[in-house]
């Protein structure tokens, strides 16, 4: 069985991307990992270099400023590394540039691989999801954040990323996939508040161009209006501690607030005593 990992970043020194984490996460469960370094001015290729892994394979991309409708580029970007996949692997890992896997789930993760293999009707795999928000000690547990996603693919280039890169689909279509007993550590929202800021003007542009009016990226992101978040009860993946060890800020939270509408708080109640998530948008079909 031969696995490639296949990524994309851009400019992950000046937006403080865990990337050199998020790879060296996937580099035990892969045989190559491709990685797409986008048109940077702050030496995104320099880092990911200093991974220093015979693994790993450097192309490079110019990304679309124009393509900005709905974050498509993000996209677009994810299908020319996927491209770069060696076509004799059997399974594509995809990780992004804030995304990390756990170490602990690396024998669930090479299990549900091998099982699924030789099974054609298994287009993809699905993991649950971990979402960091304000410091490495909080996560958030409502409906703003999604449950699942496909991260592992079957080697077919008939596949695509679909809309801004959250998921896949085959000719437009969902795919079938199997859960996997694993899960992704989002660390998209946790960064020094002024940092965060910055981040985010720069998706705001991605999704949205110059429309709008960004928080100014002067002031400091304002962590606090969040609906809801839970205590972080689990560990970190080993490749996160050096990171988490120099954090250089506060974030405190009173996890008994919470701001909802009716509605939400309704749905919120449910799921918390049924463990099921009414209405939720699934990109994927299970199979059972």
């Amino acid at each position: 069985m031969k696995v490639s990992g296949f990524t994309f970043v851009r400019n992950a020194v000046k937006y403080d991307y865990p990337v050199t984490e998020a790879i060296r996460s996937i580099l035990p469960l892969c045989d190559e990992v491709i990685v797409s370094v986008g048109n940077s001015d702050d030496g995104t290729e320099a880092l990911i270099r200093s991974i220093d892994s015979p693994k790993i394979r450097i192309t490079h991309s110019v990304w679309d400023d124009t393509l900005k409708e709905g974050g498509r580029v993000l996209a677009v970007e994810t299908d020319k590394a996927f491209k770069e996949v060696s076509p004799d692997a059997d399974w594509a890992f995809y990780i992004q540039a804030d995304e990390v896997v756990h170490e602990k789930d690396y024998d669930n993760i090479r299990k549900a691989m091998a099982r699924y293999k030789d099974d054609p009707k298994v287009e993809g795999l699905l993991f649950n999801y971990v979402h960091f928000y304000g410091s490495y000690d909080y996560v958030g547990d409502s409906r703003t954040w999604y449950q699942r996603e496909i991260r592992i693919i079957r080697n077919d280039k008939n596949i695509a990323s679909y809309r801004d890169a959250q998921g896949f689909r085959k000719h437009d279509q969902k795919l079938h996939v199997k859960r996997v007993d694993a899960s992704i550590h989002h660390y998209g929202w946790v960064k020094d508040p002024r940092q965060q800021a910055s981040k985010l003007n720069n998706s705001h542009q991605l999704y949205h161009g110059d429309n709008g009016v960004p928080q100014s990226a002067a002031e400091p992101f304002d962590y606090s209006g969040i609906d809801s978040l839970a205590l972080f009860k689990g560990t970190h993946p080993a490749v996160m501690q050096q990171r988490i060890n120099s954090r250089n800020w506060k974030f405190d939270f009173d996890i008994s607030r919470k701001k909802f509408s009716f509605k939400e708080g309704l749905l919120y109640w449910i799921e918390k005593r049924t463990g099921k998530r009414l209405f939720d948008y699934k990109n994927y079909k299970l199979l059972r």
